[in-house]
């Protein structure tokens, strides 16, 4: 069989697992999944590459040095799995990637005796998720945040400006970003604490200084750059997936009352630096492959270099809950889609880099708050709400018009197949009071 023939092979939705959790139709973490995160446990401190399956990691190292999984060797030297982020296994390429992808795959199969029958390698490749530990999965040495939502952007033009002209004019042209801080991406579990800083109020001349009072998630997808590009050459649309490793889900906390304060004219800066979560699994783009669907149409035209044919867009189903720190049930505050997406994320590559810019193993690129066409498809409180005036109702009672402290949010997202979920896994963060 040819390599092109065995990854198709991965994505056989009638493939089955002998590790039983993972054949669950609604286990994020099916054989079809195989996503890619950093874990350590309590028998071993060490940090290193696992792959999710079913309610298990799979401890690659070990599987390398029982010779049952070959990979070449980093530039860095020595096991790629043993590592606490994934760059030096990324930057070997795509080839790569998929070698592991297919070898896991052959290995997991419900028909595969090798590593199924081997009780004792078996317990110490495969870790409960429960017993371990997961951690940020890749150094990020550069963080960009999108603005693609078509109907997030209208939203948010709607309540700022004139809703007959919500849209500027070079939205519709282009997809726009802007530089975040790397530095402030952490792992979903870390809590987040509420951030000071200027506040503008409606009845005084000058800004006060405090904890922010409109405290809001944006609901989003990244994905997380596997071949970096050489500076002054340009990643073409057409190629920019091939550039992508997979992808995470992503919560771009906001401070809603600061960003209003400061944003104009250069954009968002202490609203939103504060911090970033994102999930701990990445799901490769050749596991969302059988999710491919149409992008939404584009008008005008995009220009020459945005252009690319297929499809682009993928049919991931998100949603996000609230559940405040007295609360047993969480609450149901939105869901909505990927597939809405107005600008792609090749696109969205093609466009960062065409100035020249140059991306690096490990950078990551923020969607952009997802949101949908329905009144609960909206990605952050800021629409659902409309800046605070109709308050959310709490399945324990209560309100909400933005987060209050000790609110835990958690954010899912999964692709639903016959019989099978590639999934993300979630993204939380629980907010803790500002610093007095």
């Amino acid at each position: 069989m040819s390599a092109l023939s065995d990854l198709h092979a991965t994505l056989d939705p009638s493939r089955r697992s002998w590790v039983e959790s993972a054949n669950d139709p609604t286990s994020d973490f099916s054989i079809q999944n195989l996503p890619f995160g950093i874990f350590s446990d309590a028998l071993n401190s060490t940090r290193r590459v696992g792959v999710a399956i079913g309610d298990r990691i799979v401890d690659l190292a070990v599987l390398e040095g029982a010779g049952l999984l070959t990979v070449p060797s980093s530039a860095a030297g020595g096991n790629v799995f043993v590592r606490d982020a994934l760059n030096d296994f990324i930057a070997l390429g795509r080839d790569a990637w998929r070698s592991v992808r297919i070898q896991l795959s052959g290995l997991l199969a419900h028909d595969h005796a090798t590593l199924r029958d081997d009780a004792e390698l078996r317990s110490r490749a495969l870790i409960r998720q429960a017993d371990a530990q997961l951690h940020l999965p890749v150094q990020i040495p550069g963080y960009t945040d999108f603005y693609s939502s078509k109907e997030h952007a209208t939203h948010v033009g709607s309540m700022f400006r004139d809703p007959k002209n919500a849209l500027l004019p070079n939205w519709s042209e282009m997809p726009i970003g802007y530089n975040g801080r790397a530095s402030s991406v952490v792992v979903s579990g870390t809590p987040v604490r509420r951030p000071n800083g200027q506040l503008k109020l409606p009845d005084q001349e000058r800004p006060v200084f405090g904890a922010c009072r409109k405290l809001d998630i944006e609901l989003e997808t990244g994905f997380v750059i596997g071949q970096g590009n050489a500076l002054g050459e340009p990643v073409a649309c057409e190629n920019a997936e091939a550039h992508i490793f997979g992808m995470v889900l992503l919560n771009d906390w906001s401070a809603r009352d600061i960003q209003q304060w400061e944003y104009v004219p250069l954009g968002p800066f202490n609203a939103k630096t504060f911090a970033t979560t994102i999930s701990p699994w990445i799901v490769t783009l050749d596991a969302l492959e059988p999710f491919r669907v149409a992008q939404p149409v584009q008008e005008p035209e995009p220009l020459a270099y945005l252009r690319h044919d297929g499809k682009h867009g993928f049919d991931i189903a998100l949603e996000v809950t609230l559940r405040p720190q007295q609360s047993k049930q969480p609450t149901t505050i939105s869901r909505t889609n990927f597939k809405h997406m107005y600008w792609t994320m090749a696109q969205q590559l093609a466009h960062h880099t065409v100035s020249g810019c140059n991306t690096r193993v490990g950078d990551l690129m923020g969607s952009g708050t997802i949101s949908g066409p329905t009144a609960d498809s909206c990605g952050s409180l800021l629409e659902s709400t409309w800046n605070g005036k109709n308050p959310l109702e709490l399945k324990e009672g209560g309100v909400r018009a933005f987060i209050e402290d000790g609110d835990e949010l958690t954010l899912a997202g999964w692709c639903q197949g016959d019989g099978y979920r590639v999934g993300f896994g979630t993204c939380v963060g629980q907010i803790l009071p500002a610093l007095k």
